[in-house]
């Protein structure tokens, strides 16, 4: 049973990991991303890549702004 528990567990913080690297939800559904948006996708995100991510000065990342972010290597693409 402790096995079975500990594969489970293990499993769980594997999906979590690969979770972290998909798109990510623009979870209050206002057209653009906010750093606790996009560090769900992204946690090793800091504030300092953010805010060069964030183009327009506006507080907020559009869809736009995430391309060129990816394009740049600022943060990676969804794989």
């Amino acid at each position: 049973m402790k096995t079975i528990t500990m594969t489970i567990a293990a499993l769980t913080l594997v999906a979590t990991s690969v979770l972290a690297q998909s798109e990510p939800m623009d979870t209050d559904a206002n057209g653009t991303f906010s750093l606790e948006e996009l560090m769900a996708a992204y946690p090793e995100l800091s504030q300092d890549t953010f805010e060069a991510m964030d183009t327009n000065a506006d507080g907020a990342v559009d869809a736009g702004e995430l391309i060129v972010a990816q394009e740049g290597g600022l943060v990676k693409a969804a794989e």
